[in-house]
């Protein structure tokens, strides 16, 4: 017997907004998360980039969570994704039309080296501002692959 899915899973619908999107992605990684018994903590501001808190393994681990319709590039401000700080990870959400979201946590440490998959953007001189950013492409997914949520499960 085929499973049926219990919520909308045509992510590129007009009434989807990126402000919905985005609040069902940050609720879509908690529940994720708490599914695994992991710990979750929300603040009540969200002012810093950060948002959610987990209990991992080595202490308290900040989120910041994205997600994506289709393939295309995600980014986040400098200003609020310290790539500098271990404690800080990208909870990346890929939305396929007709899929279920795939869920992938990436910590900030890749953004430190060189990569076509995970690159930085300093827009000096320009109206932007610098930023981090994930290339998500089919040509990339298998770099992506080893941030699989099942597969970070031993941070926590």
């Amino acid at each position: 017997m085929e499973k049926k899915i219990s919520y909308n899973v045509q992510w590129t619908r007009d009434r989807l907004t990126t402000q919905a999107l985005g609040k069902f992605c940050e609720y879509y990684a908690k529940m994720a998360l708490l599914s695994y018994g992991i710990r979750i903590y929300t603040p009540e501001i969200d002012d810093h980039g950060i948002d959610f808190v987990a209990e991992g393994r080595k202490g308290f681990l900040k989120f910041q969570v994205k997600g994506v319709r289709g393939l295309s590039q995600v980014f986040m401000e400098k200003r609020y994704f310290d790539v500098e700080d271990d404690a800080m990870f990208l909870i990346l959400i890929l939305l396929m039309d007709g899929e279920e979201p795939d869920l992938y946590i990436i910590p900030s440490s890749v953004w430190r080296q060189e990569s076509r998959v995970f690159v930085s953007h300093e827009y000096e001189g320009k109206k932007s501002r610098p930023d981090h950013a994930v290339n998500v492409s089919r040509k990339n997914m298998p770099e992506l692959e080893p941030y699989r949520l099942e597969n970070m499960l031993p941070l926590f």
